[in-house]
């Protein structure tokens, strides 16, 4: 018969197992709670869709400078959110100039149209890509649509990930749920550095297959939208439009002469050099910005 000493020791070793064992396996994810929120964030581990209580966004009406792409991007979103056929969107271009924003702006502004909040909007980032199929697993069900937005895509030289976005957008057997659209930012038109496709270009074999599959990606993109930089004249109605909006109220000639200082200094012209320099006049108002 053992000693209580030695059942005690190896109880003991055995509670250590089991917390071992523990660590060692993933924890089940939480079933998401649409309900929750209007957007989320996807963490691939375990698997969870993390609510978002307050998106960081600006009202659509803002982004005046870019009202063509705006206004293409918002009915694709309301088809979609009604149940009709919509594409895919690529939104691709220069820096700061609310490609990002825009995504964001059009799901609330199609939600509120609707009143309702049957569209999600689905954050994932860049390096969890791969992980796009076990997303889908979650959401094909669910009796809402989903926008899965990824900020600034793009795929470098020896990146595979990209396959696992091909397969969600259009390929695999059983393609895309109808739930589901895709929108993503990227400063590449084709996802990739121009360095890297005309390298392979120059070193293949058949230069004319060489980036075939790799640019093919962009193609599964019915909708493409392009963010130029712009105008002088864009840049201070940027400025204007959010002064008004925030109720900073500065005389016509004062905030020109500033605004257009400020972006010397920065040494370009974006929506978000406009939004920074509101900001920082905001400060020296003594105003907030909510």
């Amino acid at each position: 018969m053992s000693a209580p000493s030695d059942i005690a020791a190896l109880n003991e070793k055995l509670d250590s197992l089991i917390d071992l064992i523990s660590r060692a396996v993933p924890a089940a994810p939480v079933p998401a709670d649409f309900e929750a929120a209007d957007a989320f964030v996807w963490s691939p581990n375990p698997g969870e869709l993390m609510p978002v209580a307050k998106v960081n966004r600006v009202d659509i009406a803002l982004l005046c400078a870019v009202s063509h792409v705006r206004d293409l991007l918002l009915d694709n979103t309301r088809r979609f959110a009604k149940g009709l056929p919509a594409n895919n969107a690529l939104l691709w271009g220069a820096r700061g100039m609310g490609k990002s924003s825009l995504v964001k702006a059009a799901q609330a502004a199609v939600n509120t149209e609707l009143g309702s909040s049957t569209l999600k909007l689905i954050e994932i980032h860049r390096e969890d890509i791969e992980s796009l199929p076990k997303l889908m697993a979650q959401i094909r069900s669910a009796a809402f649509r989903f926008i899965v937005f990824c900020d600034d895509l793009s795929f470098d030289h020896d990146d595979t990930s990209y396959k696992s976005l091909k397969a969600v957008l259009e390929g695999g057997i059983e393609g895309r749920p109808e739930n589901v659209l895709f929108y993503a930012t990227s400063n590449r038109r084709h996802l990739l550095p121009r360095d890297m496709m005309e390298n392979e270009r120059s070193t293949a074999i058949n230069p004319s297959e060489a980036v075939e599959e790799k640019v093919s990606l962009s193609d599964r993109f019915g909708l493409w939208l392009g963010f130029h930089k712009c105008s002088q004249d864009d840049y201070l109605d940027m400025v204007r439009g959010y002064a008004d909006h925030y109720g900073l109220y500065v005389v016509e000639e004062t905030l020109r002469a500033e605004a257009l200082e400020w972006s010397t200094t920065r040494g370009s012209r974006s929506g978000r050099v406009a939004y920074q320099f509101i900001q920082d006049l905001a400060g020296r108002l003594g105003k907030s910005l909510d």
